[in-house]
């Protein structure tokens, strides 16, 4: 239970929260208040263990900074709940394709050649700086600070959908249905070959296997490549756990050189799709970093559809689905945006060529 202090309507931002700590409490402070906070406090765990290191967490007018303090049912802790802080980051002015937004959320279509968070060598043009200028004062917060609650990404050159958290309690809410690997994210991508039940190699091959209607499954652990710290590798007794799966909607040419395939994750690990695809040997077309030297052959699609796939400049992805129950509502949300131009292009041209 909680109440605010003082009568300051303005709580909890820029004011005091009592929290009393209810019956059978967790064993530690941080559990303890992040099970009684009120979720119109819109208090994460991660932003309680910020105030409780800050000594903004009081006991009697004496600040706990453990965490694992022990608590007990009846005591009564103050939370001093200072105003949301501006993020550093620069707000820019940069057109963002938006495709759904509320008061918690908004979900963008976003490009290529965009990076999602300012990191070294990418401060500026990046989605979260064109999140704070589109968003300004809708950012209730994130963490402490005015800022948009990053919950996944994508890579620079993969366009597609992507979430992200306006305010505190839809960040601590996105954060866990993808910890919990409940977000349905599925991909459209092209990729060198055509991935069949019917190769001898695949059926051969370790983490590879199909399931019915002829769906591609790779399950391997992931981690960080020994002498390439850039790039992800597969391994099998060390790294995360991660799951792809994959349909071919449309192979193209004779004999089959590239495909339009589907792909949805049961996990999502970083650069998952392509190591995936890489390992099973149908590599994106344009993956520069995993896709090999493997070229689409003229012979079997013609001239102009091979030139155009063996100097595609990007690995052919697109973050195509993106569902999730909405975090504070409750809704069943899904949002779907179609091939960007270029791979439109791509896929076109492949398909001519059959014709």
């Amino acid at each position: 239970m909680s109440r605010p202090l003082e009568d300051d309507d303005d709580a909890p931002e820029g004011g005091l929260l009592r929290v009393v700590i209810g019956e059978n409490p967790p064993d530690r402070l941080d559990k303890a208040l992040a099970r009684e906070v009120p979720e119109e406090a819109a208090l994460s765990r991660s932003r309680l263990m910020k105030m409780i290191a800050a000594g903004d967490v009081m006991r009697d007018g004496v600040a706990v900074t453990d965490p694992k303090t022990k608590v007990a049912e009846g005591e009564a802790y103050d939370l001093a709940v200072g105003h949301v802080a501006e993020a550093d980051t620069l707000a820019e002015d940069i057109p963002l394709e938006v495709i759904w937004e509320d008061a918690d959320l908004i979900v963008i279509n976003k490009p290529v050649g965009m990076v999602v968070h300012p990191a070294p060598g990418s401060y500026s043009g990046t989605l979260v700086n064109a999140l704070l200028h589109h968003c300004g004062d809708t950012l209730s917060g994130v963490g402490g600070e005015r800022r948009p609650g990053i919950v996944h990404r994508i890579d620079k050159d993969t366009s597609g959908l992507l979430v992200v958290a306006k305010s505190d309690r839809a960040h601590h809410g996105l954060a866990a249905q993808f910890e919990k690997h409940t977000v349905n994210r599925h991909y459209l991508a092209v990729v060198n070959g055509a991935p069949s039940a019917a190769d001898p190699r695949l059926r051969g091959m370790r983490g590879v296997s199909f399931e019915s209607g002829g769906i591609l499954k790779i399950a391997t652990h992931l981690a960080r490549h020994r002498t390439d710290r850039q790039r992800q590798a597969v391994v099998w007794n060390e790294g995360r756990h991660a799951v792809t799966r994959v349909r071919v909607l449309e192979a193209y040419g004779t004999p089959e050189v590239a495909s339009l395939v589907e792909c949805w994750l049961e996990t999502g690990r970083t650069h998952q799709i392509r190591v995936h695809m890489a390992h099973a040997g149908h590599g994106l077309i344009g993956d520069q970093t995993y896709g090999g030297k493997r070229r689409v052959a003229a012979k079997a699609v013609g001239e102009a559809a091979a030139d155009l796939a063996n100097a595609f400049p990007r690995q052919a992805l697109h973050a195509a689905t993106l569902g999730f129950i909405h975090p504070v509502t409750g809704e069943e949300l899904q949002f779907e945006a179609p091939l960007p131009e270029d791979m439109a292009v791509l896929v076109a041209a492949l398909r001519g060529a059959g014709a």
